[in-house]
């Protein structure tokens, strides 16, 4: 990536990027973080928006796959999660912007936590993790397989592990 190439893509003079950012390494850094937040903001609200009530393992899924991979699908959905990895990636390379991307997914831990216990099942934060990461790794592989719908993939394999990872949660659910 190149400043040229990202004023080229915005619309904007070769200046705007050059003037606002030193180096293209900020510029990454705040390209990461905005989307990040916006990815967040935008979990955050669909969570709260969740009523509160015992769901089974596929309707579960169902919610889960809603927030974490995208509730359309389509070449917009996949483009949208190859930007996700990508910034993965793109963290691990580059030091810097490792704290924005582990801000980034400890706010995601805690939405996904939050729809989980919205969803009548009991919740440990270090098993969300072990959730995310196996839809993640679920929907990276449904990408690299032109047969495989990553929605479908994260779906069975949530069904698959969800008993396990959030059981129910035997107190009565609070409305």
């Amino acid at each position: 990536m190149r400043h040229r190439a990202v004023a080229r893509r915005a619309g904007l003079p070769l200046a705007s990027t050059t003037y606002y950012f030193s180096c293209l390494d900020d510029l990454i850094a705040s390209a990461v973080s905005h989307v990040g937040m916006l990815e967040v903001a935008q979990l955050r609200a669909r969570v709260a928006g969740l009523s509160r009530r015992r769901r089974g393992p596929e309707t579960t899924a169902d919610v889960l796959v809603d927030l974490l991979v995208g509730d359309e699908s389509g070449p917009r959905l996949t483009e949208q999660l190859i930007s996700r990895y990508e910034r993965y990636i793109a963290c691990a390379r580059l030091p810097a912007l490792r704290d924005i991307q582990r801000r980034n997914l400890r706010q995601r831990v805690d939405a996904v936590a939050e729809a989980i216990e919205r969803s009548g099942r009991s919740v440990r934060l270090e098993l969300v993790s072990a959730l995310i990461c196996a839809v993640d790794g679920a929907v990276v592989s449904a990408l690299v397989d032109d047969q495989q719908n990553a929605r479908d993939v994260a779906r069975a394999t949530v069904i698959d592990i969800i008993d396990v990872l959030a059981p129910f949660d035997q107190r009565p659910v609070q409305i």
